[in-house]
Order: structure tokens, then sequence, then C-alpha cells
């Protein structure tokens, strides 16, 4: 078949790249209108129990994490021209368009008693003009009383103040966040360059508009840089601009496949799918090194170009397609998954990837039947000395020294299994941002004034026949004492409900008395409620606390971002306090939950993290089933696995060891490395196959004639990968960092480990008996290899079958 794909690749091959070109166009086009993703990213599946209760939270009482909040601390703050410029950044705020609503100290209401009227009413504490000092600390006395505020607003121990923002979801989830996020900082900008007060930055909606515009930079960053340094390379390995260059070119086509990929399946670019281009460069370099190291070598042999070229379509297009289809099978597992930012990277990836394939294998061979014919410097580097004398040397190794080699190898995966057994799972929701990060340093200011940002809810009904439950004294002290229990947590900010605005109405009726900030009794309900009775909410404050029926009601809290495990045994001990305080009775019975975009978090961590497991399970059994219709032996399948699953266990160990936590990011690495690393035994034993007909079945000859060619493609790719991975360690997000370095270390020990162990099982286990005709790997598909090889075998003599004692 390769025979015939090769005669038509060298026939057709204007037409095919002509082909190839009009698609780029058509590609292009769609790659120009993509856009970036300004969304979360959902992980947890919608028909999830707890992403249904956040669902019906958010129809409910409105979203839980669209805030940002603006910390300001210092002592000046509270002087008079100083304060002026405050509540012109308040002003400016809230004027900004996309802006729902801003709270401010600024800008605070307090509850008044009309005792004419017999009503409460609302007025804001600061007037837009401060006539004096003495009237500034007057209010400020005012305002610090107003108990509802305390540890929400104003910390009264410090006086750290804090801005909050409302930011409306259609906002939130578009573009129109980054003209916000702007605008926001343009006034905090002017506001310290007027008060040389630094202003504080945190919240969700700002972190990930922050976090967006880092991706779209690095995007293009590290897109260049894989370029740049695999050409280097991919230069220095082959002598020849020519070679690089349209190996570029190449490569440069199914990078505008990619991201015509996303935007034709309706995606966005993503923290993930951001990766694909330069991960599509590594990978296309090392098509184009083993593709065009075997051109040269051919040619070396024949000095015939058009037949070299036809060899290296007939010799390494199925080897070539099979180890692309292993690492696409590494990323397509990922659709196995229900997490939609892991199925989008995975099918765009794997799809492409396969891409790479076909128009490396038309452009490659089409493309330099037309240039010149190779030089000597050209074909230097196929008697490279050093690798030619460390790969004589790892030959030696490999026949003289097996048992040390398995003695290594057995020590190495002991070594890493208690590594392994010292691996964690941990993430954060603000993760990957570097500690030194201006986000980072922003964020731990509003953690150590006001215990976090992040949304933790707590959504309370009481199921009764009376009307308004809620208002019932004995349930009013149940949420209470809840909210007492939640308060002494110190990672949690105060929890705001409608039992705080109840104890405000108190303290209003006792002329704002803060001692008096407590629930009213039944006594005093009663006169409480009068100047109540015909109130309305203009605001839709309420709305968003309690339900028009007063029986069910939302618990509204703050809290750090203290990590996936931590988090998860806060809510372990949170709910069954919860339960423990909310008892039911006979006549009512009262059902409490825990929701927000921080209890969905961990949930989604958990499930995301079990996905990848499972995606690398179905990688792992996959990619065994190509090798199983490769070999349709279970000791070659063996043979081929051992050495990469070695090197998967080593990284695992030095995650355990250096205290890398299991998170999506890193997690990912294992599914992504097993497939390219595949490629190395592949191509390993594809050689091997070829030289052990050769050699008429002598297997340390073919063996060494294996590591001696195959080898220097081995080594020149592993190098290659290594580049190109390694570029990532220089993101400015750990997630990165962790899958370029690990990934790269990875791909190193793989080389390793299909350089030495992977022979040395080979001479172990796949001696043959010593009669012409006996072969190890069952079931031959001659067609595998061409129609020749430098001997001469008529294929079709050659009887396969199992070695057992009773076939002598």
């Amino acid at each position: 078949m390769w025979n015939s794909i090769a005669d038509f690749v060298i026939k057709h091959r204007l037409w095919l790249i002509i082909f190839i070109a009009l698609v780029t166009v058509y590609m292009g086009y769609y790659a120009s209108r993509v856009e970036m993703s300004y969304d979360s990213g959902q992980t947890v599946p919608l028909d999830d129990p707890e992403m249904i209760e956040l669902m019906k939270f958010r129809a409910q009482f409105g979203e839980d994490g669209n805030v940002i909040a603006i910390g300001v601390k210092d002592s000046t703050l509270y002087q008079l021209e100083k304060f002026k410029f405050y509540q012109e950044l308040t002003r400016e705020i809230k004027k900004i368009q996309g802006v729902k609503q801003a709270l401010a100290l600024p800008a605070l209401p307090i509850f008044l008693k009309d005792t004419a009227k017999g009503k409460f009413y609302s007025q804001r504490i600061f007037p837009d003009t401060l006539r004096s000092q003495s009237e500034l600390d007057s209010l400020l006395t005012v305002a610090s009383n107003q108990r509802i505020y305390a540890n929400q607003l104003l910390n009264p121990t410090n006086g750290a103040a804090l801005m909050v923002v409302f930011v409306p979801k259609d906002v939130m989830n578009s573009s129109k966040r980054e003209a916000v996020a702007s605008a926001i900082q343009a006034a905090g900008k002017r506001f310290e360059q007027n008060t040389n007060i630094r202003v504080h930055y945190a919240g969700l909606p700002f972190i990930r508009t922050m976090v967006a515009n880092a991706i779209r930079q690095e995007m293009q960053i590290f897109l260049y840089a894989s370029i740049l340094v695999t050409g280097l390379i991919m230069f220095a390995f082959f002598r020849s601009f020519k070679a690089v260059l349209f190996s570029m070119i190449i490569i440069g086509i199914v990078v505008i496949w990619t991201m015509g990929t996303l935007v034709l399946f309706g995606y966005k670019i993503t923290l993930l799918s951001a990766l694909i281009p330069p991960v599509i460069v590594t990978l296309g370099i090392t098509n184009a090194i083993y593709l065009l190291n075997k051109y040269h070598l051919e040619f070396s042999k024949t000095k015939n170009k058009l037949d070299a070229i036809r060899m290296v379509v007939r010799k390494m297009g199925l080897a070539t397609f099979l180890t692309n289809l292993t690492v696409a099978i590494g990323f397509l597992t990922l659709l196995s998954t229900d997490v939609i930012i892991l199925r989008e990277f995975g099918i765009v990836a794997g799809l492409n990837i396969m891409a790479l394939f076909f128009v490396s294998l038309i452009m490659i061979p089409g493309i330099f039947s037309w240039l010149p014919i190779p030089t000597e410097k050209h074909l230097k580097h196929l008697n490279f000395p050093i690798m030619k004398g460390f790969l004589n040397m790892v030959d030696l190794f490999v026949h003289r020294r097996r048992p040390l080699i398995y003695i290594g190898s057995i020590v190495l995966a002991v070594i890493s299994v208690l590594g392994i057994l010292q691996l964690r799972s941990l993430s954060f929701m603000v993760d990957d941002i570097p500690a030194e990060s201006e986000i980072k340093r922003d964020l731990t200011f509003v953690e150590e004034n006001f215990n976090g940002i992040m949304p933790l809810e707590f959504v309370i009904e009481f199921h009764s026949k009376r009307r308004r439950p809620i208002l019932d004294v004995k349930n009013l002290q149940m949420i209470e004492s809840f909210e007492n229990f939640l308060d002494s947590i110190d990672v949690m900010a105060p929890p705001l409900s409608a039992v705080s605005f109840i104890k405000t109405t108190k303290q209003a009726f006792y002329n704002n008395n803060p001692a008096r900030y407590q629930l009213p009794t039944r006594q005093e309900g009663a006169f409480i409620l009068r100047y109540m009775k015909g109130e309305t909410d203009s605001s839709g404050l309420s709305n968003s606390f309690i339900d028009s029926t007063f029986s069910k009601m939302r618990i509204s809290t703050r809290i750090a971002d203290i990590g996936s495990r931590r988090l998860d045994s806060l809510v372990q001990v949170i709910e069954p306090r919860m339960k423990e305080i909310f008892v039911s009775t006979k006549t009512d019975s009262v059902s409490t939950s825990i929701t927000g975009t921080t209890k969905i978090f961990i949930k989604g961590n958990k499930f995301l993290i079990e996905n990848l497991r499972e995606s690398l399970l179905l990688a792992f059994l996959l990619i065994t089933l190509s090798m199983a219709i490769l070999f349709a032996n279970v000791r070659m399948i063996i043979i081929s696995l051992l050495p990469n699953l070695l090197a998967l266990m080593i990284t695992a160990g030095l995650m355990g060891y250096f205290n890398i936590p299991l998170k999506p990011s890193t997690a990912l690495i294992f599914s992504i490395t097993f497939g390219i690393s595949v490629d190395n035994s592949i191509r390993f034993l594809a050689k091997y196959r070829q030289e052990i007909l050769s050699n008429n079945f002598y297997i340390p000859r073919a063996v060494s004639d294996s590591i001696l060619e195959t080898g220097k493609s081995i080594m020149y790719t592993s190098i290659v990968l290594f580049a190109g991975f390694i570029i990532f360690a220089f993101s400015s997000f750990g997630g990165t960092i962790a899958l370029g370095v690990l990934t790269s270390i990875t791909l190193v020990i793989s080389m390793f480990t299909n350089l030495i162990l992977l022979p040395a099982l080979i001479m172990t286990f796949d001696k043959p008996k010593g009669r012409k005709g006996d072969l190890l790997i069952d079931d031959f598909d001659s067609s595998f290899y061409g129609e020749s090889e430098d001997e001469e075998i008529d294929l079709s003599r050659i009887k396969i079958h199992n070695r057992h004692p009773s076939a002598e």
C-alpha cells in the first residue's frame, strides 16, 4: 500500500500542495476570527446535582462570583483632602459602563428612624461635599458604628477600606469586562497619583481578565519562541536553511488549521487551547526530522533523489502515521471526559496532530523533490561523531551490562513508587499565578484584611404552614447561631444575610446604637415591623437574600483561597454543624445546602483530576491496542510499554518528592507524554523488525543496527521536544511551567529508557530459536516495510508462529 502512496504523492505532488494551500486559505479566514474565552470554564457537568443546585441558586438570588474588590489601607486616607479623592474614585467607578453597582465607604447608606411618619428611611452617611476635617471625623465615627459594614467594607482594627464593584453576568463573561477592568485601573491609577495610596484589586472577574490578557500575550511569545528554538536546533542538525524554512512553512500551515478548527467548532482560546500551536510546532519539527533524516540516509545510499524520497514514504509512512496516531490518541482520549475545556483541547489537538502527519507526508517529499540534492554539508549529521560515540557506548552497555540495566530500572521503579505515595492533590481557585505577581499580592491583601473574596453560599429553606417562617424568632435564632459559627472561622468573612438587615433595623430603631445590632425580641419585633410596614425595596437588595414568601434565604460569605484540600475539609466540618443547628420539628422542617462558585470549584477539581485519570487509562488501553495490532504478540507489547511506563513513574515520583501537587495542569502531563514517548518505542521496534529480517533473525546484530540508526532520530527528536516544551517553563502561570518542565523531563527519561531498557528487554526476551523463518512477532504484516531492504527477502516464504517447545 505504501508503495502506491509513495508513487501517488510524487506523481501528484503539485495538485496535492495546491489543495493544501486552498484549505489553508479557507482555514485562515476562520482563524482570523478566533476569540479569547472569558468564561471560567465549566468543569462540572450541567446534570450534576450540585451544579443543578448552583443554577437554581443563581436563578433565584443572582450571581455569586461577579464582584471586583478594590482595597486601600493607609491612615492618611481619612484626611479630608485624600478622602475627597476617595469619594471621587467611588463616583468615577459607579459611572463606568458595565458596572452595575459600587459599594464603598464614601457611598455607604445608613438606616434612620422617622418617628413622625413611623417608618425607616435611608440616606448616605457622607455628603457629596465635606467642609471640614471635624465633620469627616464625626461621620467616620457614625460609619464605623454601623455593625453591618464591619469587616465587610471597613476593617475596624487597621482602617483598611474595601470597595465592592458588582459586574453583570453578560459583561463578566465577555470581552466587555476588559474595558471595565481597564477603566477601573485607570481610575485607581489617578487616585494613586493624587494620594500616594496604593490600590489593590481582587475578585474573580478582574483576575480572569488579567489571566486572559496574559494568555493572549504568552500564546504569541511561546509560538514565536518554539519556532525560533526548534528551528535553530533543526538548522544545527541539517545545516540547511531551506530545510528549516520549508519545515516551518509546513508547521505554520497546521497552526493556521488549528486556529481555524477552534472557530469552526465554535470554541474560543482558553488557557489549555492556547498551548496547542506551540505543541504543533514542536511535534511538527519531530516529524520533519524523522522524514528528512531518512531522506538523507537513503540518498547517501542511492545518490538518487526521487528514489530516496520514495523510500521515505514507503519505509516511514506507516511508522510516522502510527507515532502521530499514538500522540493524537493521548489528546483524543480527553473526549471521554465530561469537562468541556478538556474535550475542546483534546479534539482540536488530536485532529490537527493527524492533519500534521498528512501535510508532512505530502509536502516534505513534494517540496524536497523540487529542491537541489543534499550536499555533503547537509549529510554530516549522519556521522555526528559525538552522537555516534554515545550510541556505540549505549550499544556496548546493552550487550554487556543487561543485568545492571534491570537492577537500575527496578531501583528507579521502587524509588518512584515511594515518591508516588507522597503525591497529593491540591489546587487553588486562583491557581498557577506566581506568588510574587501583583495579582497574587493584591489577593493576599484582601485576604489579610477582609478574610478573602471567594464566594461561598448557604441556602436555608423552611417548610412550614405558617406565613413567613424565616421571621419566626426561633428560626431567626437558629440562623444567628449558624452565622456566629461561620464568623468564628478565621479564613471566612462575616456572613451577610437577611438576618444582618433585621439586626440593622433594630440598631436603627435604637438611634443606631451599635450595642443594639442584634435580633429583636418578640416585643421589639412588633414595634420594628410597624416601621417597616409598607416599605418597598427599590434596589432589589432583599430579593438577593430572601424569597418573596420569606421561607427560603441565602447566607453569603467570602472565604480566602485556602486550597482544595483545606476547603474540602472545611466544608466537611460546616455541613454536620449546619445539620446540627437547623433541626426539623414535627410541624416545621428545614433543608440546608452549601453552594456557590467556591463549592463547585472543590467538586470541579476532584472531577477534573478523576476524568484525567480515566483518560490516561483509556489512552493506555488504546495505545496498547495499537501496539497489539502492530505486533500481535503479548510479550512484545509488554516489552514496548515497560520503558514508557517507567518514564511516567519516575516523573510522578519526582512530583511526590518535590511536593509538586497533582492538579489539572499536572495531571494532564501523563496523557500527553505517554502518547509522545511511545513514539520512540514504535520507531525503534519498526527498525528492529526491518533489521531482524535483513540479518537472518540474528538479534544482537539487529539490535545494534537499530540503536545506531534509529537512536540518532530518537535523540534528535528528544532534544527538539525537550527544547520545545521547556519553553513553557518561562510562563507566568505555575501550571504551564509544570507542564513544560515535567513534560520535558519525562521525554528525556523516555529517550534513555527506549535507548537502553527497550533493546535490553529485546535481547533478553526476544531470542529466536536459530531456525530460519522463526520470528517472535506473530502475524507479521510484510507490507509494513515496503518491498525491499538492504537485502532482498522473499517475505511470502517466511512462516510466523509461536515459539513453543512442542514446535521443535
